[in-house]
């Protein structure tokens, strides 16, 4: 059982990296920044300068610039997960009588998210150009608490209209900003957002399928093998019944691969219905993850208007200030309004 229980320590120390991360998510004082301080005030004394600067490079070539390797890496995660349900867990369901209907689910929605997922990279988020900025402005109301009028971008020297961004890493501002994601090499923003929650959407249920119809091919293996009545002599020569341990023991050592690749699809499914639940639940109040994590605990101290702007923050409005209502919120992100559309306030 040692193999369990290294196993099991794998699975509680990434949970609790997900609940930290979750957590302490948006915050600029939090363990991660104490720690990270730490170890770097520690180590670098004793890192040569070319392994600092090397190490500078990687993380700034990885998450500060655009860069095609996630996208690769995505695609070879979910080409080694279809490679073994195909392999091995699609021959076992057939011998099990499942119906080519069940199984053909997951392949019908790998078909839906790559053409969501492509939609994602190249569609445009909603770049501000110089040309654009001026009729893009009237779409959204500047609501004095997280957009200001006035303020201008310095890297792309034009006027930012209410909810959008630079983004350092595209080297542009992008209207009603979200994030940008690295798995996409893309951001999320006006003109894409509908593509992204249905890539997300198509994501989680691609896992979910995989998933159940694996578990339920082990299911059937395990009741056939007629292990829930069988038994096995114990160290000390007494015999005791084959419980939960001995059998998901026996799985593992009998279908290691079909075993890993369902720990990792529901491992990836969590994640992602979380994070997709949070995605639909801005959507339906029309705000964006960059204004969540901006309003969270801001206060008109932090407010920093240009000083062309009237300078008067005033009391803070609804956090959910955009919202037009659910059917209007929808419409929104599915029907994005053009430059010529003026949003009333």
């Amino acid at each position: 059982m040692d193999f369990l229980t290294l196993f099991g320590i794998y699975v509680a120390v990434v949970l609790t990296c997900m609940f930290l991360v979750c957590k302490y998510s948006g915050q600029q004082h939090s363990p991660f920044n104490t720690l990270h301080s730490y170890v770097t005030k520690v180590v670098a004394p004793f890192t040569p300068q070319w392994l600092q600067r090397f190490s500078h490079w990687i993380v700034h070539r990885l998450f500060h610039q655009r860069s095609s390797l996630f996208i690769y890496l995505h695609i070879l995660l979910e080409g080694a997960v279809f490679a073994e349900f195909s392999l091995e867990v699609f021959g076992f369901c057939r011998e099990m009588d499942s119906s080519l209907t069940s199984l053909s689910v997951p392949y019908i929605l790998l078909a839906i998210k790559t053409f969501f997922f492509y939609l994602c990279i190249k569609t445009d988020p909603g770049t501000v150009t110089k040309k654009k900025a001026s009729s893009l402005t009237p779409i959204y109301p500047y609501d004095r608490r997280l957009f200001h009028p006035g303020v201008s971008c310095e890297t792309c020297q034009l006027i930012k209209p209410a909810r959008s961004k630079h983004c350092r890493v595209c080297n542009r501002c992008v209207h009603r900003f979200d994030h940008h994601c690295v798995w996409v090499n893309n951001c999320v923003g006006a003109r894409n957002t509908r593509y992204f929650l249905l890539y997300l959407l198509s994501v989680c249920g691609m896992a979910l399928a995989i998933g159940l119809l694996t578990a339920d091919m082990l299911l059937h293996a395990v009741l056939r093998s007629g292990m829930l009545r069988a038994s096995y002599v114990d160290e000390r020569g007494q015999q005791q019944p084959a419980g939960l341990l001995f059998i998901i023991q026996h799985l593992f050592l009998t279908f290691p691969r079909i075993v890993f690749m369902l720990g990792f699809v529901v491992f990836v499914f969590f994640v992602l219905a979380g994070y997709t639940m949070f995605h639909c639940f801005l959507a339906l109040v029309n705000q964006t993850s960059n204004e969540w994590f901006k309003s969270r605990g801001l206060a008109c101290r932090r407010c920093r208007p240009a000083p062309q702007a009237d300078g008067l923050c005033g009391p803070a409005p609804d956090r959910y200030c955009y919202s037009r209502g659910l059917l209007g919120n929808l419409r929104e992100i599915f029907f994005p309004p053009n430059a010529s559309q003026k949003k009333g306030n």
